[in-house]
């Protein structure tokens, strides 16, 4: 009985940091808790930053520095009503700015504030093995328009999105396995502002090196591989949209009902609308507890 209490503590822990971004697959919540009644959360600091000016797919040159940073923190939260009916919440706080190109040449931008909120009902399906599990899960899900758009750099578009997702997994002791396909569907905001759909895949693939089931700690290190295609859109200071696939590690630390997750992931490849700023590379690092 032991050994089954640990194994599920350090599965729900690993699912608790095993997200990756704000609107791919769910905090706390791929894989658990699994029990009726259990909740988690996660604090989570996201920050991107890059200075590459990209036409296309190819580096252009950036007389006038424009670059672009944007700090997310994010307070994602889990209820289970049941072991395969959840509800996810997701509140993000923004911290950013930019430098455009106007007529008068360099314009340096800033917002900050309450970003759009997003509310999720993963809806799964267990299979259960003698040495391993999968669950399949279908996820639907809605973007609100709390986030400003007031701020020169606007933490919010005014539209309510609607999104959907279709996931996989598979767990042995030494070995997990994600595959996350997922849409939005981004309606048209304020001032103009329009995201453009989203479609993307997110894929987990991690090692367990090392678990200590006295006291249930371990380690677990993944790769992870995102890709993005984003439709042709419009913000506040021009076009937005493109194609882009990141890869980067996953270095996870859990002991009992608290796990540490620092990710690192850079872009291999960006193929972006017109002018654009390049994403750039991303450090997401997350502490999360369950109950």
């Amino acid at each position: 009985m032991m050994r089954s209490l640990s194994l599920s503590l350090f599965y729900i822990l690993f699912a608790i940091l095993s997200t990756n971004q704000a609107v791919a697959h769910q905090p706390v919540m791929d894989m658990a808790p699994r029990w009726q009644g259990g909740y988690g959360f996660q604090l989570r600091q996201e920050t991107h930053y890059s200075d590459k000016l990209l036409s296309g797919e190819s580096e252009v040159d950036n007389p006038f520095g424009q670059e672009q940073r944007i700090s997310t923190s994010w307070l994602e939260t889990i209820y289970t009503f049941r072991r395969e009916v959840r509800l996810v919440v997701k509140i993000p706080y923004l911290d950013q700015q930019r430098t455009t190109v106007t007529d008068d040449g360099a314009l340096k931008q800033a917002g900050r504030g309450l970003g759009d909120i997003i509310i999720a009902v993963p809806l799964k399906r267990y299979v259960n093995e003698t040495s391993s599990t999968s669950n399949i899960a279908f996820t639907p899900s809605i973007r609100l328009p709390t986030g400003s758009t007031d701020e020169d750099f606007p933490v919010g578009d005014g539209s309510t999105d609607l999104g959907a997702s279709f996931s996989v997994s598979f767990e042995k002791a030494d070995l997990y396995q994600f595959y996350d396909l997922f849409f939005w569907r981004n309606n048209k905001g304020e001032k103009g502002m329009l995201e453009g759909n989203e479609a993307g895949l997110d894929i987990n693939i991690g090692w367990h090196p090392y678990h200590n089931n006295m006291d249930n700690q371990g380690v677990f290190v993944m790769l992870d591989v995102s890709a993005r295609v984003n439709d042709r859109g419009r913000n506040t200071v021009g076009v937005t949209g493109g194609k882009r696939i990141s890869m980067g590690p996953i270095f996870v630390f859990y002991r009992k009902g608290v796990m540490f997750r620092a990710e690192y992931k850079t872009p291999i490849y960006e193929n972006l609308f017109a002018t654009q700023v390049s994403r750039g590379s991303e450090l997401n690092i997350g502490i999360g507890c369950v109950f």
